[in-house]
């Protein structure tokens, strides 16, 4: 195999019920604007979703079919973190659903056909490290919520929307915006939130130009 560059999809969401500001609505817009550039990157894409359970998987399919990303880092808003929270796993159910910014709730009960949990597959401890460096701080969890974050992870991780088919996949929660929330002692400013997602992506692209990938497989793998 080659080490050829990857296509690197990065992912935030927009305003939801309880979030009238999304860091990662602002984060994507800043990397769409400005994209990561190296050796390993042979392509960059960043894309807002909207925070509906009806749109998801077609926006994701269409964004597959038009992109097809080697790599994709999903991030979304979780008010409880304190930093960049690492998601380890995508929970294949929708049982802890809340209504979504249009006031619909799922249909199914699961988010997709599939096992039940399917791991994260980004180089989670080369990011971790590389956040620490930078004197970012650092969460994990086993729990990506009931929310559309864990059915983005989840329908990213199974490849069960056309044409996204990514080899390394994952979600990245963040603590609100500083600028947005000023009195909040969690909240992160923009300029770190930034930073943290760049090292993010180098890690992903330095751990795929090392592993020689050179195409997404054929069919599906469920780990």
């Amino acid at each position: 195999m080659t080490n050829r560059p990857a296509r690197i999809l990065v992912t935030g969401f927009s305003v939801f019920p309880g979030a009238p500001v999304n860091p990662t609505e602002a984060l994507a817009g800043i990397l769409r604007d400005d994209p990561p550039q190296g050796e390993g990157i042979e392509a960059f894409r960043a894309e807002v979703l909207a925070v509906e359970y009806e749109t998801i998987a077609g926006r994701l399919s269409a964004i597959g079919r038009e992109f097809m990303p080697d790599i994709a880092i999903h991030f979304g808003l979780a008010r409880e973190c304190a930093g960049f929270r690492l998601e380890r796993v995508a929970r294949n159910s929708h049982a802890h659903a809340r209504p979504d910014q249009s006031g619909a709730m799922p249909v199914a009960a699961q988010v997709c056909a599939g096992p039940e949990t399917l791991p994260s597959t980004l180089p989670l401890d080369r990011i971790a490290d590389g956040l620490r460096k930078a004197g970012l701080p650092v969460e994990w969890s086993d729990d990506a919520g009931g929310y559309l974050c864990n059915t983005v992870f989840t329908l990213s991780a199974a490849h069960a929307c056309d044409g996204l088919r990514p080899l390394m996949t994952g979600f990245i929660h963040v603590p609100p915006l500083k600028e947005a929330e000023p009195d909040n002692a969690t909240a992160m400013g923009i300029d770190d939130l930034v930073a943290g997602a760049r090292i993010a992506i180098g890690a992903c692209a330095a751990a795929w130009a090392e592993s020689g990938q050179e195409e997404s497989p054929a069919e599906p793998g469920f780990l």
